[in-house]
């Protein structure tokens, strides 16, 4: 049975954020700062969607498909599409 070791959990942190830096810099070069802070702000009440839309992004990215920018009405797009639809149900009592 191995411990893991604190040069383990070190090197496992500096990965991490050496990841999370790579990903703040591609949406930086892909996302206008409106695009941006609206993330950000989504990020703040809904961070799984806001994950799932960086996601998505950084995979267009890498696989070529973005041209430009992504601006901010083209984020809110995404953002609506990314969402689940909401289910309103009605009963009827009688």
């Amino acid at each position: 049975m191995s411990y893991p070791n604190q040069d383990d959990e070190n090197n496992t942190q500096e990965k991490d954020s050496q990841l999370k830096a790579q990903k703040e810099m591609m949406l930086k070069q892909v996302l206008s700062s409106e695009a941006r802070l609206r993330l950000n702000n989504v990020r703040m009440v809904k961070s799984d969607l806001a994950d799932l839309v960086e996601n998505y992004i950084l995979n267009l990215s890498v696989q070529g498909k973005i041209s430009g920018q992504i601006s901010d009405d083209q984020l809110k797009q995404i953002l609506s599409s990314a969402q689940q639809p909401k289910h309103d149900f009605k009963f009827n009592r009688v």
